[in-house]
């Protein structure tokens, strides 16, 4: 299956570093919309007019921001943040991100 993961202008740093490799694990709020992702699948990750691929190698889903990063390094998630306090922040910058992990966990999707 294909999927589309959008980004917003002002995340365009986030895109640039999965493109680039620098970022291995993208993560989303596991909300009905990814939950469905798995091994093997295909993202089409877009921010503005850019657009490229990434093929999924693994789909996990975690409970709490905690129990993702025992599974995965910050810098794998998040390269710029260094910190389990700091990785909560860029987490609850996004709307209703602390509300939606509180209620459905995180997915962590390990690209190849």
């Amino acid at each position: 299956m294909k999927y589309t993961l959008k980004f917003r202008a002002i995340n365009e740093d986030i895109f640039l570093d999965i493109k680039s490799g620098k970022k291995t694990v993208e993560t989303r709020a596991a909300t009905e919309k990814y939950r469905k992702i798995k091994a093997g699948d295909t993202l089409v990750l877009v921010c503005g007019g850019n657009r490229f691929e990434k093929t999924v190698k693994k789909a996990e889903v975690f409970k709490t921001i905690r129990a993702l990063i025992k599974a995965y390094s910050i810098k794998k998630i998040m390269p710029n943040i260094s910190s389990e306090k700091e990785l909560q922040e860029a987490y609850y910058s996004y709307p209703n991100y602390k509300e939606k992990i509180k209620k459905f966990g995180l997915i962590a999707l390990e690209l190849k």
